[in-house]
């Protein structure tokens, strides 16, 4: 009898899913699960056996550009100061040159957007002493406590009045003596008169002051800085349409400065700047104007990396003829000399506190960890103004400053007048304030 075949699959097929069927309830014998490791938690501390996959150095890309930016970075990071000076100024592009003494019209918020500096009319609270007296107040301690109090006698400070007075008297007799050149009287007359009393001041309070037996001063020095400031997008070129970070170089000459070898003690804490207020100039520097040029970076403080006097005290300038008071009264000019002063002290009280900070390992991406501090007096011959600068931050360009509440600060005086006139040989109406200011400046130590 033989079957037949259809009923033979069947059954066939019956089996089969018999076989397969699992059955609903585990077996005893099932071994616990926690003795099995899982198969995702193997895999995440499993090591990789090949090394990330990361953008060519080579491409012309984004991500190949951002790539090659942070390898410079770290490069940079991983100098010495001496190396970070050279890779910082290597390569060298088109940037805007700031003149510290500049005739573009309300230069000085020009000049603190570019720095991220904040301007407090005034000095700061150490100096009150030289500021009450000038403000015509009257100090309820009598002359003695007030010379014993900038650290001097009144003998002191009467050798210093005649010596200030002999100084005045022979700028005086000099400038009757010879007619100057056109346009150099600043320079030829003046000129002598600021750097020899900036010299013999330094050297009378020497023995007041333990910082100036070891300072150094320079004579005519030369005070370089460069940064990075904003952003732009090329107009033209074969890198047309790219963002480029906006370059600037400020190349100073004081007339004279004092380099010592510790460093001042900072007028306020650093979170004092967070709520400073600094203008924000949304126009694009060229219309100041300002023009951009191309030649060597540079970072200079006034002397080698080495030399041991790295820190900034004060620094002398000299009012040039065409930035006299005079001359821009004669082209109604006069609203604009104030800002003239500013626009000077900030800038060159930036450059020369920048480098000073960058001599000591510190720059865009490594900002500073302590503040920086340098004083500055300007100076026509008659009229003296006085200024403080205190260093927050280095941290300027686009990528570091977002958020960034550090403000650099910049205090100052307007124009103080140090004598009224000459008679008969004799100065009249020496103003004591402006002197008791020039020694607090020349005092002020750790």
């Amino acid at each position: 009898m033989t079957c037949h075949p259809k009923g033979s699959r069947i059954r066939q097929e019956r089996n089969m899913a018999a076989r397969t069927r699992l059955p609903l309830l585990f077996p005893k014998n099932l071994p616990p699960l926690r003795n099995k490791k899982l198969v995702h938690t193997e895999a995440v501390v499993k090591e990789p056996a090949y090394p990330p996959i990361v953008h060519s150095l080579t491409a012309k890309s984004k991500a190949a550009r951002k790539r090659q930016v942070e390898e410079q970075v770290k490069k940079i990071c991983a100098s010495t100061a001496e190396e970070k000076l050279t890779l910082l100024t290597r390569i060298q592009r088109k940037k805007f040159v700031v003149y510290p003494q500049t005739f573009a019209r309300n230069a000085d918020r020009w000049y603190q957007h570019f720095t991220k500096t904040a301007y407090i009319p005034g000095l700061p609270e150490k100096f009150n002493l030289g500021q009450e007296e000038i403000g015509g107040e009257e100090s309820s301690q009598p002359a003695a406590a007030q010379t014993a109090a900038l650290g001097i006698g009144d003998d002191v400070f009467a050798n210093i009045r005649s010596l200030v007075t002999r100084e005045i008297l022979q700028e005086f007799w000099h400038t009757n003596k010879r007619k100057p050149f056109h346009y150099r009287h600043q320079e030829l007359m003046v000129g002598p008169f600021l750097r020899n009393l900036a010299t013999r001041l330094t050297y009378g309070l020497a023995k007041y002051n333990p910082l100036l037996p070891f300072s150094s001063l320079d004579i005519g020095p030369s005070v370089h800085f460069y940064w990075r400031r904003g952003e732009r997008i090329i107009p033209r070129g074969h890198r047309r349409g790219r963002l480029e970070p906006t370059r600037f170089q400020i190349d100073d000459n004081p007339l004279c400065q004092i380099r010592i070898t510790e460093q001042l003690p900072q007028f306020v804490p650093m979170e004092a700047s967070y709520t400073a207020e600094v203008p924000e100039i949304t126009l694009a520097p060229n219309m100041m104007p300002m023009f951009r040029k191309q030649y060597d970076n540079n970072i200079f403080t006034g002397s080698k990396l080495p030399d041991p006097a790295c820190y900034g005290h004060t620094q002398f300038h000299l009012v040039p003829d065409r930035y006299h008071r005079d001359w821009m009264a004669r082209r109604n000019q006069s609203d604009q000399v104030e800002v003239f002063l500013r626009a000077n002290a900030l800038a060159s009280l930036f450059a020369w506190t920048g480098a000073q900070a960058m001599y000591q390992g510190f720059w865009n991406n490594e900002d500073v960890t302590r503040p920086f501090v340098s004083q500055a007096v300007i100076s026509d011959g008659k009229f003296f103004s006085f200024f403080c600068y205190q260093l927050n931050t280095l941290a300027l360009s686009v990528q570091v400053d977002a958020n960034n509440p550090r403000k650099n600060l910049l205090w100052g005086t307007e124009s103080l007048k140090l004598y009224d006139s000459i008679q008969d040989g004799e100065v009249v109406g020496l103003n004591d304030g402006v002197l008791k200011l020039l020694v607090q400046f020349l005092l002020n130590q750790p």
